[in-house]
């Protein structure tokens, strides 16, 4: 005997009003999550923001629909962490313009959309994980890193993007640390500091020995930090990472 499996939508409270209003603000909305993410924010044509769009369609059209379909995923290639991250700057970012108590109406409509829309990206992504010994080695290494005071990023040397960083170097740059994954790290270097940065990096991708120096990153707000920085060569999967522990001074 054949059987059909169906989809069916979970239930989401039904509010037209918001779906129109999150469609109405959505530059507004994109502004404001873009001054809080400083150079951390994606670029309009970067996956990210394709993301993003689809997310704010889904909220809109299960709002209005009192029902949640099924996101819309199919050919995105992202970073399951950073765009986690974007999605909660985003609903930060609306429940901001909202403002005053409209701000809680917001928060509390797009809490139920946004597990929804993690746990499908989490699943379509689940594919390409990895699993074993070697990932749970991992896991212990980062929950180590997480515990550490100062700043921590790993950056590929070749692309100067971030693969890694924790909590401390998040809150250093104002921005949530997986929000950082993927950007180019010179963006959070003072400008006139571009040089030696790159100076560094290319001097340890040439050598063995931890680099030290000193230089200024950039808060997503705008304001210097002064940081002394420790970097270190590691050599993984075919590429060469700069890891680098940066203490305020």
């Amino acid at each position: 005997m054949l059987s059909q499996i169906f989809y069916t939508s979970p239930v989401v409270a039904q509010n037209p009003e918001v779906a129109a209003w999150l469609i109405s603000r959505r530059r507004q909305i994109e502004q404001v999550m873009d001054a809080s993410l400083g150079p951390a924010a994606p670029s309009a044509g970067a996956p990210e923001s394709e993301v993003l769009r689809r997310f704010r369609t889904f909220a809109a059209s299960s709002l209005q629909r009192g029902e949640m379909p099924e996101p819309a995923l199919d050919g995105l290639r992202v970073n399951e962490r950073r765009v986690a991250a974007l999605l909660g700057a985003w609903a930060e970012a609306a429940a901001e313009v909202a403002g005053g108590a409209n701000a809680t109406v917001v928060h509390s409509a797009l809490e139920p959309l946004l597990k929804r829309f993690r746990t499908a990206l989490r699943s379509t992504g689940s594919g390409r994980r990895k699993s074993g010994a070697a990932r749970t080695s991992r896991r212990a290494v980062m929950a180590a890193i997480d515990r550490v005071a100062d700043g921590f990023l790993a950056v590929d040397s070749d692309s100067g993007e971030i693969v890694d960083a924790n909590p401390a170097v998040g809150a250093l740059l104002g921005v949530a640390r997986d929000a950082l994954l993927g950007v180019d790290s010179v963006s959070f270097v003072d400008a006139t500091q571009h040089s030696l940065w790159w100076t560094e990096i290319d001097a340890m991708s040439e050598g063995s020995e931890a680099r030290h120096f000193s230089t200024r990153l950039q808060h997503a707000g705008g304001e210097f930090v002064h940081v002394q920085c420790s970097m270190t060569r590691f050599t993984t999967r075919g590429r060469t990472l700069a890891l680098i522990v940066a203490r305020p001074v």
